[in-house]
């Protein structure tokens, strides 16, 4: 029994269930802007949840053993333990859970594909190989600088749209634009992370957006990208594209504020601190967006 428990322990750890929130968040925003069209579908819109948590999985769970194989995990690294690095889980284990994790991905894509066609199946191939190719294969997105762009592109544009998609049959202009602050905020997960992790990334020869620019430029990165985020709320409901009620999305903004904080004054493994608030900013903006929706303002 024991054993069983510490297996158990050693997984939840290799998932890193404090990243969930912020792949929830494009979801909640999509469902939300499908129920304010008044075609909120309960089944497809769970299943679109899944795939979001899995494919979030997936990539930490890739991150966890390919960046171990490169190299990249040295003692030096200030993030979450890394189960492969601390030799609770073989590559092969690793690897063999990933795939467990991919298949059911693709077991709940396939219902949605069911639904929607074969857009839903060529969005899912992608999602998968970019959780994949973040750390893996033989150009590694993160390591060249591409992590930034492809976070936004699929826990932004694909996440929200794509789980409107599912439920409406085509994608509205509010969807495509609450895609954006959406993507903004969990791309600044990223570049906390990264600047968290910045001089350890250096030496191993990870080449990510943060290595390329330093520690200002990322920071100014952060900062303009939760700005853009909370700034495009007010202008779209300005242009009429989403209603007065969006507005309750800025509860999220001291939480928002007090993380900027953190990026601006911490270094080093006080940056966690900053991760997990920025995930958290992104899911408390979708849910209180669709709070006001809700009430109707």
């Amino acid at each position: 029994m024991n054993n069983k428990i510490n297996i158990y322990q050693i997984w939840w750890l290799a998932i890193r269930p404090r990243t969930l929130p912020a792949a929830a968040s494009g979801v909640a925003m999509g469902c939300a802007l499908a129920w304010l069209d008044g075609s909120f579908q309960t089944l497809p819109a769970l299943a679109a949840l899944m795939v979001a948590l899995l494919l979030q999985i997936a990539s930490n769970v890739a991150n966890d053993v390919f960046d171990f194989e490169r190299g990249a995990d040295t003692p030096e690294r200030l993030g979450p333990v890394r189960v492969t690095q601390a030799g609770m889980l073989t590559p092969t284990q690793v690897k063999r859970g990933l795939a467990v994790i991919l298949a059911l991905a693709i077991l709940l894509g396939l219902y949605l594909a069911s639904l929607r066609g074969w857009t839903v199946i060529w969005l899912g191939s992608a999602a998968i190989l970019s959780a994949v190719a973040y750390t893996g294969g033989p150009f590694p997105l993160g390591y060249h600088g591409l992590g930034d762009v492809f976070v936004f592109l699929f826990f932004g544009l694909a996440a929200v749209a794509g789980t409107y998609f599912v439920q409406v049959g085509s994608v509205s202009a509010a969807a495509w634009w609450m895609s954006v602050p959406i993507g903004f905020i969990v791309t600044a997960i990223l570049v906390v992370n990264n600047l968290r992790d910045l001089e350890s990334d250096r030496k191993a020869g990870k080449h990510t957006l943060a290595v390329r620019m330093g520690e200002n430029a990322t920071k100014a990165e952060y900062a303009i990208l939760m700005a853009i985020a909370y700034l495009l709320v007010p202008a779209l409901i300005w242009l009429n594209m989403i209603p007065v009620g969006g507005m309750l999305a800025w509860l999220s903004l001291p939480l928002a504020i007090r993380t900027l904080r953190v990026v601006f004054t911490q270094k080093g493994s006080s940056l966690n601190a900053a991760l997990a608030g920025t995930g958290q900013t992104a899911f408390l903006f979708s849910i209180s967006f669709w709070l006001g929706l809700l009430l109707r303002f």
